[in-house]
């Protein structure tokens, strides 16, 4: 949108870098400008902030509103992090709220300042990745007045001990396909060696009930790990038209980018830890109240690659059926989830393992939703998956009270995927399929195969065409990955239902 002569920084007649630190905009209005009174603000927030589970963590979304409104989540989220741990960089990457531009501004002038003192900038850096795509540029309006960014760091400074760089990216775009781009850019980059910082509030403007409802929808449409599937949530729930909801996620295309860097990679989790709206606190009303989320991202050091030989019982799998079902009869009918009775879970049904539920009506689709990772029990997976096929499944329009009896329900626990290099790897009706290219993604369960009695070709060329969108034969230079999944459903057991 803005002429390519607003990227370039300004240089000494002896072509040297001219270094202009960036001074903070946001003190004394998000934040305290006082540094004693700042210092202790955060102290007191990471003093309440749930302990850190060991996890490696990859990146953290975090909130960008006024501190005494979102700064107790801004620190659960800062928490997860090891503040011994040595990084190379931060990259925090916040949305713009100031002024609209195509692709992202990156600050390349000089350091950033806060009340807490200076934080060094890796210049070189951040010339090389606006020298090596078009996407990147030095836009000074961008990053003058943008407080989503800032006040990120003072939460950086008090927390991390080991010295590191800032590379601050706010991006202009609202382009879902640039945010695939930027992510490209920036994969190289998203290793052990570096943490990522996503800035973003959620829902904008709904009474508090509203928000609640609205952010948990939007939390796990996050947790997805599909980019595809956040972008198919946030355009189904505008159409909700919910009063006064001016967004789901002022910062979506910060989330996009990082769900594009982490989706089809098994060795990412994302855990959402603490959840709050600014009609929590005591400076809020909850007529018009503002979402905010910590989430983390962690990273295996390690991926189990290999199928585990985990199996179910019969009783097991008519425990998770029945929790599958009381779920969508509670929610759909009185919108709200069951308890379940932990004393009846095995261990297994307690273990972390991702799942699909299905839901038939007279052998029909009528919705399909999973997820293939999890940092929670396997029945919480198969509780919030019933509830999705049954609401969320953009489809399909959702389950009605009087459709419940006549649903068939299917479920497909998944083993951990396994990165596959052709065809021949691929065993129709033992493996799942999930190709990866870019930005689009799709997958056909194992029992696909069997039901349309596919070839191996067909198998992924329907997959690649139907499900990622990248065409019959797209497959054939995308990312495949296997799973296996202990399939069962209602039918199988007699007297069931």
């Amino acid at each position: 949108m803005f002429g390519s002569q607003l990227g370039c920084s300004s240089q000494n007649s002896d072509g040297t870098s001219q270094k202009k630190d960036r001074k903070p905009a946001a003190a004394g209005r998000f934040y305290s400008d006082n540094p004693e009174e700042l210092r202790s603000m955060i102290s007191g927030f990471f003093a309440a902030a749930l302990p850190r589970d060991g996890d490696q963590v990859a990146a953290i979304i975090s909130p960008h509103a006024g501190y005494v409104f979102s700064g107790q989540v801004a620190a659960n989220a800062f928490n997860q992090v090891d503040p011994d741990r040595s990084f190379d960089n931060v990259f925090v990457i916040a949305s713009s709220h100031q002024i609209a531009f195509s692709g992202a501004s990156i600050y390349n002038q000089g350091d950033y300042i806060t009340p807490l003192g200076t934080v060094p900038v890796n210049i070189n850096l951040a010339n090389q990745l606006i020298a090596a795509s078009s996407l990147f540029q030095f836009h000074p309006e961008a990053d003058k007045y943008e407080h989503s960014l800032e006040v990120q760091v003072p939460f950086l400074q008090h927390h991390l001990r080991m010295p590191f760089k800032l590379v601050p990216i706010v991006l202009g775009t609202q382009s879902a396909e640039s945010c695939e781009k930027i992510a490209e850019a920036l994969k190289p980059w998203f290793n052990g060696k570096n943490l990522f910082v996503i800035s973003s509030d959620f829902s904008h403007y709904p009474e508090y009930e509203e928000a609640v409802a609205a952010d948990k929808a939007t939390c796990d449409a996050i947790i997805s790990n599909d980019p595809d599937t956040f972008s198919a949530f946030l355009n189904t729930y505008k159409r909700k038209n919910v009063p006064n909801l001016a967004t789901n996620c002022c910062g979506w295309t910060s989330v996009l980018t990082l769900l594009n860097l982490t989706s089809g990679h098994p060795g990412y989790s994302y855990t959402p830890l603490y959840y709050q709206n600014s009609g929590d606190s005591r400076y809020g009303d909850k007529k018009q109240v503002v979402g905010y989320w910590a989430i983390t991202v962690t990273r295996k050091s390690t991926v189990d690659q290999e199928t585990s030989g985990f199996s179910l019982s019969d009783q097991e799998k008519i425990r998770l059926l029945e929790i599958a079902r009381n779920t969508v009869n509670g929610y759909v009918r009185n919108k709200k989830i069951p308890k379940v009775d932990k004393s009846l879970l095995s261990e297994n049904l307690n273990l972390h393992a991702g799942a699909f539920v299905t839901l038939k009506k007279k052998g029909a689709l009528r919705g399909c939703i999973g997820r293939f990772t999890a940092t929670v029990p396997l029945y919480q997976v198969v509780q919030e998956m019933a509830v999705a096929s049954a609401t969320q499944d953009y489809r399909f329009s959702p389950v009605q009270a009087n459709e419940i009896d006549g649903l068939e329900i299917e479920i497909s626990v998944l083993s951990p995927m396994k990165r596959i290099s052709g065809m021949e790897e691929l065993e129709l009706g033992r493996d799942g399929i999930y190709i990866k290219k870019g930005g689009a993604a799709g997958t056909f369960l194992p029992q696909v195969a069997t039901e349309t009695g596919w070839t191996k070709e067909e198998f992924l060329g329907h997959c690649a065409q139907d499900k990622a969108g990248i065409g019959w034969d797209g497959w054939k230079d995308a990312e495949l990955y296997t799973y296996e999944a202990i399939v069962f459903s209602e039918s199988e057991f007699t007297g069931y239902k």
